[in-house]
């Protein structure tokens, strides 16, 4: 009985503070985070394995860490705009748990991500490729770009549709509050 009412005051511990987190990060959006969708409890988001360097992978390996994946294609101008910003936004925070997952998703051929990521002068965020768009459509990606925050349990706390600035003072206000959190 005693493990049971434990279990039961620390999961309405970390249902509390994800919620005060989501409104609290609803409260810093400016600029081109006023599009981030924040939701008002957190909602489960797809394994579906998607390609990487060293072969096939999913978004468990990113478990314990606050996480922004970008859904994104070669053929996207907006994207192109925008991924300069995650970069620097994933240097900024990687040591202080932030993990920025760029996704290909669609048909799109490794030298020619390559080639699209040294046109535009990025050359420090992942590579991973979703060629059959299994992840995009599970996480009901109907455009691009589309990125999605998850919390450290892997669930979607946030959505933001088209570009953003990434690197804006709104962004970091937003990701200092959750990597300030421990509990988002």
């Amino acid at each position: 009985m005693r493990n049971w009412l434990t279990a039961l005051l620390y999961t309405g511990m970390i249902l509390t503070a994800n919620l005060a987190t989501a409104e609290g990060i609803a409260d810093l959006r400016d600029g081109d985070m006023k599009k981030l969708v924040v939701h008002s409890e957190p909602k489960s988001f797809s394994t579906a394995e998607f390609e990487g360097p060293e072969g096939k992978t999913s978004l468990a390996a990113y478990q314990g860490k606050v996480v922004l994946v970008n859904f994104w294609a070669l053929w996207c101008a907006p994207c192109r705009e925008e991924m300069p910003t995650l970069e620097t936004l994933a240097q900024d925070y990687s040591d202080r748990g932030l993990a920025v997952v760029t996704v290909a998703t669609g048909p799109n051929a490794p030298p020619a991500i390559d080639k699209f990521f040294e046109d535009i002068g990025v050359s420090t965020l992942p590579k991973y490729r979703d060629p059959r768009a299994a992840l995009g459509r599970a996480a009901g990606v109907l455009g691009l770009p589309v990125s999605v925050i998850l919390d450290r349990e892997g669930q979607e706390i946030a959505r933001l549709t088209g570009t953003a600035d990434w690197s804006s003072d709104s962004a970091r206000a937003i990701f200092d509050a959750l990597l300030a959190s421990g509990d988002s």
